[in-house]
């Protein structure tokens, strides 16, 4: 116990102390924990077996997933926070074009170009492993872009869109792979499963959403009953880790696997309690202060995750490196035909897609179910690969087009020891 105490103190420190290196360097944060995470990894320091100085190994990282799960929740959580009514009027019917019309654009993308791959190479990737890989292409990672936004306070119409984007996003990526992994799996095996292909996915999206607004309501509910900001702050924590709890669960009712999506669990919850509940907004930016610490130990374990041994595999690289490209061009172009569709202004036309590119805590879930496929261990080490390169470059690519719109201001360096002389 003492061990793994000080393991998580050593990141957290380590994440912070790299992460004044890196605004030398004019990059986020978030980069900085991810590398912390793999310096501090099994394939580094975690390499020299000193107690407490780094993670040892895969499965020793593996073993603090209930903390990425957690901070995933909250990130999920306050993303519901993007959903308020007044939000929606304006720019929901374009939030939601764009979001289902770039993920499925990129699918599309990827897939024509991996089984192109295949004609050519039929050795190299099978035609179920590269809809499978279509499909988890489609996933934005939700938590690298709300970090660049809290870090750099980014506000403005692409900020707004951005977040309801990425939001949507992660629903039709759920729904795109459910359905690509049930026609590779049918082709696989030789058979279709209407189940597997059509109804499973349906059903956990509709229990997701359910769940969700039913924490929602109560959470509102049990609210109302404490008057102190501590306290409230406190329920609020609270049920957001007995969602996160929840939405684990798993059930069989005859035939159909039933289950939930951690992410819209969790972001209808802060939705519906960020709809009826005045005093809201208050809260949330408590809620926000309050988990950095778990925000900054699920980059650096994020980064601790990354298996570097997919660096030395020709074959993964290769489809990786084709992936990436087929996926970077798939996400811009994706946005840049739905924005004009949606007649979204020029500056939005063009960055966009750019904001769209990381990947992460998603696209490595489904690589985990593909991995189930006759050659799935490529579809997950292709993901790997590709959430490394996604995540060091994507935080500084989104807040590189955040400030070409104007939408991330110079950053004030006051500091705060400055402003409390007596701490």
């Amino acid at each position: 116990m003492e061990t793994h105490l000080i393991c998580l103190a050593v990141a957290l420190v380590g994440g912070l102390m790299l992460s004044r290196l890196t605004k030398k360097l004019n990059l986020p944060a978030v980069t900085a924990y991810l590398v912390a995470g793999l310096i501090l990894g099994p394939f580094l320091l975690g390499r020299l077996n000193i107690p407490g100085l780094g993670f040892n190994s895969l499965e020793q990282v593996e073993g603090l997933s209930i903390i990425t799960k957690t901070a995933l929740g909250f990130i999920a959580f306050t993303i519901g926070n993007e959903f308020r009514l007044s939000q929606l009027k304006s720019m929901g019917k374009s939030a939601i074009t764009i979001g289902i019309l770039q993920a499925v654009i990129t699918t599309v993308v990827v897939d024509i170009v991996l089984i192109i791959l295949h004609l050519c190479f039929p050795n190299i990737i099978s035609i179920p492993c590269a809809i499978t890989l279509g499909a988890i292409a489609s996933a934005t990672a939700p938590a690298a872009t709300l970090m660049v936004v809290r870090q750099y306070k980014a506000d403005g119409p692409l900020t707004k869109l951005l977040m309801l984007v990425v939001a949507i996003d992660d629903a039709v990526g759920l729904v795109l792979f459910s359905v690509s992994f049930g026609i590779a799996t049918a082709l696989s095996a030789g058979q279709v499963s209407i189940l597997a292909v059509v109804v499973e996915p349906i059903i956990e999206i509709i229990l997701s959403l359910a769940l969700g607004s039913v924490m929602g309501w109560l959470l509102d509910w049990v609210e109302r009953f404490f008057h102190s900001r501590s306290k409230r702050m406190t329920i609020s924590v609270a049920f957001v880790l007995l969602t996160v709890g929840m939405s684990m669960l798993k059930f069989q009712i005859g035939p159909v696997h039933c289950g939930f999506s951690l992410l819209l669990v969790c972001m209808m919850t802060g939705t519906i309690f960020c709809n009826i509940c005045d005093t809201s907004e208050e809260l949330m930016g408590r809620i926000e202060s309050w988990t950095t610490p778990v925000n900054v130990l699920f980059f650096v374990i994020s980064g601790a995750e990354l298996d570097l041994n997919v660096l030395v595999q020709p074959v993964t690289l290769l489809v990786g490196v084709i992936y990436i490209i087929a996926r970077s061009a798939g996400k811009y172009y994706g946005a840049n035909i739905s924005c004009r569709i949606s007649k979204e202004p020029k500056p939005i036309v063009d960055n966009l897609g750019i904001t769209l590119l990381p990947q992460a805590g998603v696209a490595l879930g489904m690589a985990m179910t593909a991995a189930t496929l006759a050659d799935g261990v490529l579809a997950r080490n292709v993901v790997l690969f590709a959430v490394l390169i996604y995540e060091l470059i994507g935080p500084t690519l989104t807040k590189r087009s955040l400030t070409a719109v104007g939408e991330i201001k110079p950053e004030n360096r006051t500091s705060s020891r400055t402003l409390n002389p007596t701490r």
